[in-house]
């Protein structure tokens, strides 16, 4: 059942207001049947101002989408570098992808379940970021194994099997259940170390 639709703060830029709106739309009711109309209101413009800083609807969930994935390649960059081993780096990676989608699983499932409704372009954008995403996950793998660390036979089939179930996270993850999403990171992160077969493991977060 759709949750009741909330004013988004009207304190916050038009853009913003209009992006936030859309989220909370498409999440409720699904691309197709969201209109402009429905997202204006929830930023409390008129129709007409979405088409002021929008070309469309389907540019709204582009930039939806991208911006998640900017936001997540920063965060797994930022753990990655921040690292002294790639266990390190594999556990922060892990509990950080796995943290977000739970703090962010709103946007997160718009991302995964509209993805097909980007324009081909828009989609290839996208697609681009997704792979540099799994790029960093992928050299944090493949230096594990390069140092001993990690027992994987494939690199690549390994790293898609971690981010899948990090991702998965925003598809069952409600905010009811009693895990928190500090708590799924931590849980998916010693997972993530489990599924490489780490020989020595870092100290939790």
């Amino acid at each position: 059942m759709s949750s009741p639709a909330r004013p988004v703060d009207a304190g916050t830029d038009a853009p913003h207001r209009l992006l936030e709106a859309a989220a909370e739309a498409f999440a409720d009711r699904g691309f197709h049947a969201t209109t402009t109309r429905d997202i204006a209101s929830r930023a409390g413009l008129s129709p007409a101002g979405v088409y002021v800083h929008f070309a469309s609807k389907e540019e709204l969930l582009f930039q939806l989408s991208r911006e998640g994935h900017q936001v997540a390649l920063e965060l797994l960059l930022r753990a990655a570098r921040e690292a002294e081993s790639p266990t390190e780096a594999l556990r922060a990676i892990m509990g950080t992808f796995a943290r977000w989608h739970a703090e962010h699983y709103r946007v997160a499932r718009i991302v995964q379940y509209e993805f097909g409704n980007l324009t081909p372009e828009h989609r290839d954008a996208v697609l681009a970021l997704r792979k540099q995403i799994d790029g960093v996950v992928r050299e944090v793998v493949a230096d594990g194994v390069r140092l001993g660390d990690f027992e994987v036979d494939d690199v690549r089939d390994t790293t898609l099997a971690l981010m899948s179930m990090a991702v998965d996270v925003a598809r069952w993850y409600d905010p009811e259940i009693k895990r928190t999403p500090k708590a799924i990171g931590a849980s998916y992160a010693d997972l993530g170390l489990r599924l490489v077969r780490a020989r020595r493991s870092a100290a939790a977060d």
